[in-house]
């Protein structure tokens, strides 16, 4: 792998915020914690800087980023929403919901950021380290996820520097993320909510919000959203679901009353497992074992989303 940096970690202090903002005006990247997982940021009107991005992950041209904004206003100005977006934008925001939006032809955005598609995703994150280097930086930054395109997500700063450690030049360690999964993905359309992602922001809160029903269609194989590959968020070794007795050289993740090497969450609580699940999936990488089992996990409420990137894991 070329190392191009020594990659420096800072706090989300004031004068770490300030070097995030130095470097990503110098057209650099910089990994920042969200509430969901952490996003390797960059300026989206800088088609440099952007690109940097992508070849920081090794991430494919066609995948379109999500843009963070402080607010709906802001996001007015880079996309047209209608009024069921800026009822969920209202009910959600700042918080886990992406919105893909018709992206305007003079919001500056660097065309990478949309891989050629008519739409931007947008979002306004809740986690203060990355509202403090929104505001600091007064630009809409790009930013997926902090690792290496297609593995595991990164919920603290020790994994996104074993992913990009040497290929990005800063890091802000705010801690472990709270939620632990990427955000919910929708496309606010005529009458109804189209689910791109399952995330944080279930059907069920999104169809209260809009006053309108949400429909999930048969992916048809473009990509129109981050986090539509088919394999994604995967581990290194070979991935097997909904187990109740693993194999004798797989590392099992519990769920409930399920055991295992280590547990989601003992109490069967979803929220708790959506928060555990990628970090549980790193350990489970770096041990001796040849494969990953992981317990069943419930289909309701955010079970969905878990079950989404179980999946994709195990593509």
């Amino acid at each position: 792998m070329t190392r191009d940096f020594e990659t420096r970690i800072c706090l989300p202090d004031a004068s770490g915020i300030a070097l995030a903002a130095e470097t990503i005006a110098a057209g650099h990247t910089v990994a920042v914690p969200t509430e969901t997982v952490y996003g390797l940021a960059a300026d989206a009107r800088d088609s440099d800087a952007v690109a940097r991005i992508y070849a920081a992950k090794g991430r494919p041209s066609f995948n379109p980023l999500i843009v963070h904004v402080p607010d709906a206003e802001a996001a007015q100005a880079l996309a047209r929403m209608s009024p069921l977006a800026l009822r969920l934008a209202a009910a959600f925001w700042p918080g886990p919901l992406t919105l893909v939006l018709p992206v305007r032809p003079e919001s500056g955005l660097s065309p990478l950021v949309t891989a050629g598609l008519p739409t931007v995703a947008i979002r306004c994150p809740a986690h203060p380290a990355m509202r403090a280097l929104l505001e600091a930086s007064g630009a809409p930054l790009a930013a997926p996820s902090a690792n290496r395109s297609g593995a595991i997500s990164p919920t603290s700063a020790e994994h996104v520097r074993t992913s990009l450690g040497g290929r990005i030049p800063l890091i802000i360690d705010g801690g472990p993320t709270a939620r632990g999964i990427e955000s919910t993905i929708v496309a606010p359309e005529d009458g109804h909510v189209r689910l791109l992602r399952p995330g944080p922001v279930t059907a069920e809160m999104l169809e209260r919000a809009a006053d309108a029903p949400v429909v999930t269609l048969s992916h048809s194989g473009a990509i129109e959203a981050p986090g539509q590959l088919e394999s994604h968020y995967a581990p290194s070794k070979p991935v097997r679901l909904n187990v109740t007795e693993p194999g004798a050289d797989e590392y099992m993740i519990g769920f409930g009353a399920l055991p295992g090497d280590m547990n989601l969450s003992e109490n069967g609580d979803l929220e708790e497992a959506a928060s555990s699940l990628f970090a549980a999936l790193h350990i489970a990488d770096a041990a001796s074992t040849r494969g990953i089992a992981v317990a069943p996990v419930p289909m309701t409420g955010i079970g969905v989303a878990i079950n989404d990137r179980l999946k994709r894991a195990a593509a």
